[in-house]
C-alpha cells in the first residue's frame, strides 16, 4: 500500500517539483535548457572525477610497462597446454574474464576458485601449466596454499601484483606491475580503479598472444558461432 500511494503521488506532482525537494534546478554552462538530472552537485563531481582518475590509471600503467616481463609470461602462456586464473574478489571475477578470453583465442584455461583449488581442483594443471595469480597487495592468505602446490607440481606461475616484495610475487616466475593510483569512490576503498588496471593488463597478455600464436578471426569464427559476433563472422561474402 505505501509504494502504490508514492507511485501514485510521484504521478500526480508535475516532475520539476518531485526533484525540487532538496535540489537546484541545473542549466548547462552553455544556457541550454534545463538538466533533468535530480544528483547533488557533489555526485556530479565525483562520477566525473572518474574519468580523469581512471585515466591517469592507465598513463600510469603505461609508465611502468615492462616488455620483458610482458614477453616472459606471453612465452609462458603460449607453451602451456593449460592455463589457471586464480584470484579473490574483484581480481577473481577478472580472473574469470582472463580464463574466457584465453579460451576464445584457443588457449585452454580454467578459473579455478580458491576455495576449490585447495581441495582438488588443483588435479587441472600438471607440470609445464601455468598459472596466473592476480592480487593487488600480494598477500592474499587463500592464494598462498596454491603458490605452494603450483611449486611442489612445476607449474609456471605468473602474478600481477602492485606489490613486487609481496609473497605471491617473490614466488612466481614472473611479475606483471599493476599500477593504481587510487580507486574511484570518495573513501578509496572499492575496487574500482584497481579492476581497470587489472583488466588492462589482462587485455595486453591476449592480444599479444593472438599475434604471438598467429590467431586468426577463421578459428574465432568456428567456436563463436553465436550471437550478432558469430553471425558477422560467418556471414557467407
Amino acid at each position: 500500500m505505501i509504494a502504490h500511494d508514492r507511485t501514485r503521488l510521484t504521478a500526480d506532482v508535475p516532475f520539476s517539483k518531485n526533484r525540487s525537494l532538496g535540489r537546484k534546478e541545473r542549466r548547462p554552462p552553455n544556457g541550454g535548457p534545463e538538466s533533468n538530472c535530480c544528483m547533488k552537485e557533489e555526485t556530479l563531481r565525483l562520477v566525473k572525477d572518474v574519468y580523469s582518475i581512471e585515466r591517469e590509471c592507465i598513463e600510469g600503467l603505461e609508465a611502468c610497462f615492462d616488455a620483458d616481463a610482458l614477453d616472459r609470461a606471453v612465452t609462458f602462456l603460449k607453451d602451456a597446454p593449460r592455463i589457471g586464473t586464480c584470484g579473490c574478489g574483484h581480481s577473481g571475477i577478472l580472473c574469470q574474464h582472463l580464463a574466457h578470453l584465453l579460451c576464445c583465442i584457443e588457449q585452454p584455461a580454467r578459473f579455478i576458485s580458491p576455495a576449490e583449488a585447495v581441495h582438488g581442483a588443483m588435479g587441472f594443471l600438471r607440470e609445464g601449466d601455468a598459472m596466473v595469480f592476480a592480487s593487488r597487495g600480494g598477500k592474499t592468505k587463500e592464494l598462498l596454499p596454491i603458490l605452494d602446490i603450483c611449486k611442489q607440481k612445476g607449474i609456471r606461475v605468473i602474478t600481477v601484483t602492485e606489490n613486487l616484495e609481496s609473497e605471491l610475487a617473490r614466488g612466481a616466475d614472473v611479475v606483471l606491475r599493476q599500477f593504481v593510483n587510487r580507486e574511484t569512490d570518495r573513501f578509496n576503498s572499492q575496487g574500482t580503479t584497481s579492476s581497470t588496471a587489472l583488466c588492462v593488463i589482462f587485455h595486453t597478455l591476449t592480444t599479444a598472444l593472438m599475434e604471438e600464436t598467429g590467431f586468426q578471426n577463421e578459428q574465432f569464427a568456428v567456436i563463436h558461432p553465436g550471437g550478432a559476433v558469430g553471425e558477422r563472422l560467418n556471414r557467407k561474402p
